[in-house]
């Protein structure tokens, strides 16, 4: 027999249990595949991160941080001319059921003020915040992994970064 206590207690459960789902719900909205960051060297004070991030239903990725730099912004490299130029993003579009591929030359999270050499087989914490289509915004942790200091660098061309950063 049910007291109205214990149906009291059982209602708040099934509260938080609804909660939690939402909350699921929202972050399983995006996924993310094949996180990694660029390894450095001593003394090296930036870096890329790379992923490829889909959006169920459209979202935007307005934000990112980690514990292991100063600052953190998603960033487009493109081809201007004869120049490869790259600036900071304010937000970076996931267009409902498309693949949105952050990698070198292209869209990336850039790692700036990197406080220690980010070594090969070792993670990187990352904190995407995302504004769902209701116009919410969640943040979706990510676990990169550390790759060689070598991997996936473009071929060696005159690239700008625009003046608008020292890296």
């Amino acid at each position: 027999m049910m007291t109205s206590r214990s149906i009291r207690c059982s209602a708040r459960v099934a509260v938080l249990a609804a909660g939690l789902l939402a909350g699921t719900a929202a972050l399983a909205q995006v996924t993310v595949q094949d996180p990694w960051v660029r390894g450095t060297v001593p003394g090296q004070t930036s870096s890329g991160a790379f992923m490829t991030l889909q959006s169920a239903e459209g979202a935007k990725v307005v934000g990112v941080s980690t514990p292991v730099a100063g600052t953190a912004e998603i960033h487009e490299m493109k081809m201007e001319g004869n120049v490869m130029r790259m600036r900071a993003l304010p937000s970076l579009d996931l267009p409902k059921g498309q693949a949105v591929q952050l990698k070198p030359g292209g869209y990336h999270v850039m790692l700036m003020d990197v406080k220690q050499p980010l070594v090969k087989d070792t993670t990187v914490p990352l904190t995407l915040k995302i504004e769902l289509a209701d116009k919410r915004v969640v943040e979706q942790k990510v676990d990169a992994k550390v790759r060689d200091l070598t991997a996936g660098n473009m071929p060696a061309k005159h690239h700008d970064h625009g003046g608008e950063h020292q890296h």
